[in-house]
């Protein structure tokens, strides 16, 4: 059985008139980055599909995957988006910048 590592999918997002634009993250636990992208458009289909039936969002699936704060209006360019493998900011092996 593969190593499963936590992944971060970053996917850009705009309303539909493309006057605000941001980033979408999804976190889980994945093998590959192909995975973690395949994981997080499937939880991003669960939770529009239950949210335009009016239904409660699903919680935290297999993994960790999950997608909270799906909002109408907004689209997900999956075409663009991108996953690696996540990287804790707070991690205390990371190299900070020295404070002045």
């Amino acid at each position: 059985m593969p190593q499963l590592e936590f992944y971060e999918v970053d996917v850009p997002i705009h309303t539909n008139d493309r006057a605000l634009h941001g980033v979408h993250v999804f976190t889980g636990k994945a093998s590959s980055a192909n995975e973690a992208l395949t994981r997080a458009h499937q939880v991003y289909d669960a939770s529009a599909a239950a949210r335009q039936a009016g239904l409660e969002v699903p919680g935290q699936q297999d993994g960790g995957w999950g997608a909270r704060g799906v909002r109408d209006g907004w689209e997900l360019d999956w075409a663009a988006a991108k996953a690696s493998r996540w990287s804790n900011p707070n991690d205390w092996t990371r190299k900070k910048p020295y404070e002045l």
